[in-house]
């Protein structure tokens, strides 16, 4: 098994790379067909959510993608 890799891309979507499960919210999996690569929607305008078409390009979407140190987690009450 190889380690997943999430990348997102500055102006596109969220790669991920490697040995992964999507579920939907009740818990059932997405049929990724043996795919080791997807790509997540950013923007929001894909018509195959929460995978990417490509939309971002027809919508102009901006954000750019530099990694950063989080914060501390909030206590869980």
């Amino acid at each position: 098994m190889s380690p997943t890799k999430i990348a997102p891309q500055s102006n596109g979507p969220i790669r991920i790379e490697g040995d992964f499960e999507i579920v939907d919210p009740a818990g059932n999996a997405f049929g990724l067909a043996g795919r080791r690569v997807v790509s997540l929607c950013r923007c929001g305008h894909s018509a195959n959510k929460p995978f990417c078409d490509g939309s971002h390009n027809r919508f102009g979407f901006s954000d750019t993608v530099v990694a950063r140190e989080l914060g501390p987690p909030k206590p869980k009450l």
